[in-house]
């Protein structure tokens, strides 16, 4: 059988009847072989190998999702390639084509576009390196190895380091639809979470009665101290589920995750209390912007920003971050505290964000 040769597509110009994938022809062709007696795949395994652990990292970083190939036993020369890494598809999110490379001919998609690119600086070295990673880039990503009519594939990991929080309109409990969620959650410099990070939330203590959207589109809070007015007393801790609702109709809060940040939140330390105009105004004079939601919540739990003045965010809540409780500071455990909405004329203090 012929060995699958893979043609540029500006060679190809005109050609007919000939199968098309993300910009490259594919024709049957034979190969030549490499002299020594190792025809295609006689008696040869490829073996792809990426890490089995997790890979863990946070917001706006640059990081590299290893992935090498050789073969069983090893070939005397090397034989041509072809690369593609992709996004697999979780959440309600379909699969996202990563890149693609034959050689030096290389081909990034979407909102990865000049973004990654293949290491390649070791023989069989085809790691994926992503730069300036964003919310959305976490989840599993697939590396396959193409020779000829053989492929191998491996799976890699990645999570971005972060903190789930609940989310409430400011009309109120349980107004957010689905797509209203979406749109808050990414208003806060964050995005909705997924069951995952929401159970891992739980395991570290989490505890909220109200029902939110999920990414999947499922509704679901999690309970570690069972109460009377939050399923009983009867039901064990765990993360407690409506299960999927309808994307439009139905109106719960939401559950959003934000990553941990490059950039610093703080308090400005300010001669007044200041209404909510004055207060951004006084954090863009000050070289920063007023802080948003999530900025506050990752500024807690990674930099233990810990704090027991209430200050205006950019939502036009007020809330502030408590990393050692204590006396006339809010609850005995720690947390992000929050005065709800008040009057955008009332007086407080306020949280910048600056940009490392």
């Amino acid at each position: 059988m012929g060995l699958l040769l893979l043609v540029p597509l500006l060679l190809l110009p005109g050609i007919s009847g000939l199968p098309f994938y993300n910009g490259f022809y594919y024709s049957n062709g034979r190969s030549p072989g490499n002299g020594h007696g190792e025809g295609l795949f006689n008696g040869v395994k490829l073996v792809v190998e990426t890490p089995e652990e997790t890979l863990f990292t946070y917001q706006g970083a640059n990081v590299t999702l290893p992935c090498r190939y050789h073969y069983e036993p090893a070939l005397v020369s090397p034989r041509p390639v072809r690369i593609k890494w992709w996004k697999l598809s979780e959440n309600g999110v379909p699969e996202q084509d990563v890149l693609v490379a034959i050689g030096v001919r290389v081909r990034s998609f979407g909102d990865f576009r000049g973004r990654v690119h293949l290491r390649q600086d070791k023989k069989c070295d085809v790691s994926l390196e992503i730069r300036d990673l964003r919310l959305e880039d976490y989840g599993r990503y697939r590396c396959e190895v193409i020779d000829g009519l053989e492929d191998e594939s491996g799976l890699v990991e990645l999570e971005l380091r972060g903190v789930v929080f609940p989310y409430q309109s400011p009309e109120g409990r349980y107004r957010l639809n689905f797509h209203e969620a979406h749109r808050v959650c990414a208003e806060q410099d964050a995005v909705v979470a997924s069951f995952e990070q929401l159970f891992r939330a739980w395991e570290e203590g989490l505890d909220w009665c109200n029902a939110g959207w999920l990414q999947d589109a499922s509704v679901q809070y999690p309970i570690t101290l069972p109460r009377h007015h939050c399923g009983g007393l009867d039901l064990a801790p765990g993360v407690r589920s409506y299960g999927l609702r309808h994307r439009r109709l139905h109106r719960y809060d939401v559950f959003c995750f934000a990553a941990a940040l490059k950039g610093q939140v703080y308090y400005l330390e300010h001669p007044e209390k200041l209404p909510l105009t004055a207060a951004r105004e006084a954090c863009r004079e000050d070289g920063a912007q007023i802080a948003k939601v999530g900025q506050l919540f990752a500024a807690w739990k990674f930099r233990g920003l810990d704090r027991c003045d209430a200050g205006w965010l950019a939502d036009g809540s007020v809330r502030y971050p408590v990393a050692h409780p204590r006396p006339n500071c809010g609850p005995p455990e720690p947390g992000v505290r929050s005065l709800g909405f008040p009057d955008p004329q009332n007086l407080y203090g306020v949280y910048c964000y600056r940009k490392h």
